[in-house]
Order: C-alpha cells, then structure tokens, then sequence
C-alpha cells in the first residue's frame, strides 16, 4: 500500500512487515510458491530465492543481479517510469549495456587483506559511456519524478493521515476514524509480523476506505482525508533553496564545507519544525482526540548518484568495467562526471493552505538556526 511511503511509516513505527522485501521473501517461503518452485525446479530451490531477495548486501552474482547498483530491477523500472510520467531525459539503453555485460572474477577482501575473488557482472570497454549515461539518467529521475513535489507532497499527506489512524488506534479511538473496527488497515496496526494482514493492504483498500475516512468524527482525520481525496495538497516550502539564498558560499570557501553549513542549518530548522508538531500532542494517547492539527509536514531526503567501491565493501554492489586484460575497475575511475558527482540533498516542508502564517514561522525558524549555528546573518 503506497509502497516506499509506506514503507517509511514501517522504519517509525518498527512495522517488519512494512518493508517489501521482507513480505517478499516470506511470500516464497510460506505460501504455495515455495511448493511449486521446489516441485518444478529442485529441493529448496525457493529458499535459495528466499534467501537472495533478503539479502543486504550481495553475497554472489545472484544477489548483484536482484540488489545492487545495477541491477535487474533498476533497469526495469527507470524505463517503465519514465514511459508512464512522460518524462523525455533519463533514456537508457538496456540492449547495448546487456550486450556488453560479461562475467568476470574480481578480488574481494577487506582492507588490504584479500579474500580470494568473487565472480559477478562487469562491463566491457564499449559500454562506459553507456554505463555512466545510466548512472546520470537514474539519478535525474529523481528530481524530476521520485521527489517530485507534488508526488512527495501527496505522500506526507498519506504518511500523516496514517500517523494519525495509528495514534487512534493506541487511543481507542478507532471509532473516531470512520473506519470499521476490523478493517485492514486497523488489523495491520495489531499485528505488523503477521503477513497476512501485510499481503490484505494495497493501494485499493486505502482509495476504498477514503469515502468512510471523509465522514470521520476525528476533525484531523477529515481534514488530511479532503486535501488527499480533493487534491487540494500541501504547499511546498523549499528549506534548502531558501537556506542556500541566505548563505552564499563565501570567497575561498571550499564547496563542500558550504554545502556541509548548509545541511547544518536545514536539519536543525527541519528538527526544530517536528518539534513544534510534537508540542502539539497531548502527552497521554489516551487525550489523542485533543491533539491540535499538525502544520508541518517536514520532508528530508538524500541521494547519491553513485557510491564508490571501499575494500570494507563487497565490489559486487559496484559498476565495473573491463579494459584490456587487467582486472576491472570501478566506473568511478573513467568518469571523472559520476567521480565528482554530488548527493542530491532535500529538505521540504509542506503546509497546509489555510494556514496563512506558516510560512512566516518557517522562515522565523530559519532565521533563528542560521545565528544560532554561527553561520553569518539572516
């Protein structure tokens, strides 16, 4: 249900089954799939699956292939969200990188301490520019579609309307919702290892629940529900364009400490916003049904175009690219582009559009954090 919104509210509230790859995994081992891949292609052959798709990190050329900085699924879904959205940048070419990719052994180890070697899914020399137009084309999706704020705003407004049905249910105030005592979502809260209840929740019964949300008793729950339903979304305050107006990077100053001041003063500003909100709970869950309306809906992401290889890392989460007969190398190392290449820092809050003095706390805020941690005027 709303996948990596959802799964977010899984990290906060320690849901385990919240998180998709773990209800995958336990799908293949507890329900008839395991049965039919043992059947058709060998004795536990479904926990071998199981058991990649769980995996972190990647521990073969297997587990490269299902998570790792290229793998199956990124190429999947850069090419079918960039058809559904329209966007006409972040091309790439899946059928020249599949023609180049090769099998090859690579040392792996930690420090300088080797290990042995590790077969996985490098790259031929014809492939770098290719390699790396797919590095920039993923981290350009994110902007333009994943964190897009209208997409994001949608998402804090679910992720809020959840935060305020679980308060609920703490409360024993489910009737309050709108909702019937047994309904899916209420049931999920009760039990979040159970995967039944994880596999009863899609994007469906969340749309359907919304007519019975409207008619709630709890005003919060109403509220969230109609800006949701109505597509009347939160309006987008942009933390880090504004910190960045008001702190330009000085003369001599290298980038990296600005940017480092910059993330200084957004993550106090963002943590002194869910402040306020919190303040704005009863502190007993049982007075849940008096707690003010949230005004701040605080968004913060980070992105790394790509993480280059350390020896404490397993090399199969990397680009590589084979030159010649000499071992393969990390694309980090023929493009200087993806070499120097910077996270992409968010920092947004969302606020309601009744709310006609927000922003001016906002930027009080900002102000305030800005002196506070020592970095020049507002």
């Amino acid at each position: 249900m709303f996948s990596h919104a959802f799964e977010a509210l899984g990290k906060e509230f320690k849901w385990p089954m919240a998180r998709h790859e773990e209800v995958s995994q336990k799908i293949i081992r507890d329900s008839e799939i395991s049965r039919v891949l043992d059947r058709e292609l060998s004795k536990g052959f479904s926990e071998n699956v199981a058991d990649l798709i769980a995996q972190d990190t990647p521990s073969d050329l297997y587990g490269s292939i299902v998570s790792s900085q290229f793998d199956a699924d990124r190429l999947d879904y850069m090419q079918r969200d960039r058809l559904m959205t329209g966007v006409q940048s972040s091309g790439v070419d899946p059928t020249w990188l599949l023609a180049n990719l090769e099998v090859a052994e690579v040392p792996t180890g930690v420090d300088e301490a080797s290990a042995g070697v590790v077969e996985t899914l490098v790259l031929g020399p014809k492939a770098i520019q290719t390699a790396e137009s797919y590095v920039l084309a993923l981290f350009h999706l994110y902007p333009n579609v994943y964190l897009h704020k209208a997409t994001r705003g949608a998402e804090m407004l679910f992720q809020a309307l959840m935060r305020r049905l679980v308060r609920l249910h703490a409360a024993n105030g489910i009737s309050r919702s709108g909702l019937p005592d047994r309904h899916p979502i209420f049931r999920f809260f009760e039990e979040p290892t159970n995967l039944s209840r994880a596999v009863a929740l899609d994007d469906t019964v969340f749309w359907g629940a919304m007519p019975m949300l409207s008619e709630a008793d709890d005003d919060e729950v109403r509220r969230l529900v109609s800006a949701l339903r109505e597509r009347r979304l939160a309006r987008c305050v942009d933390l880090r364009v504004r910190v960045e107006a008001s702190l330009p990077q000085a003369n001599g100053e290298k980038r990296e400490q600005w940017r480092a001041r910059v993330k200084l003063v957004c993550d106090e500003t963002a943590k002194e916003l869910k402040n306020i909100d919190a303040a704005r709970l009863r502190d007993k869950k049982e007075e849940a049904c008096d707690d003010k309306p949230a005004r701040f809906l605080v968004d913060q992401y980070a992105r790394n175009p790509y993480k280059r290889f350390q020896d404490s890392k397993t090399p199969l989460n990397q680009i590589l690219i084979r030159v010649g007969d000499s071992p393969p190398r990390d694309m980090g190392e023929f493009s200087p582009i993806i070499a120097h290449a910077e996270p992409f820092d968010l920092c947004r809050a969302y606020v309601f559009r009744d709310d006609t003095d927000a922003e001016s706390v906002i930027e009080n805020v900002m102000r305030t954090k800005i002196q506070e941690t020592g970095h020049g005027h507002a």
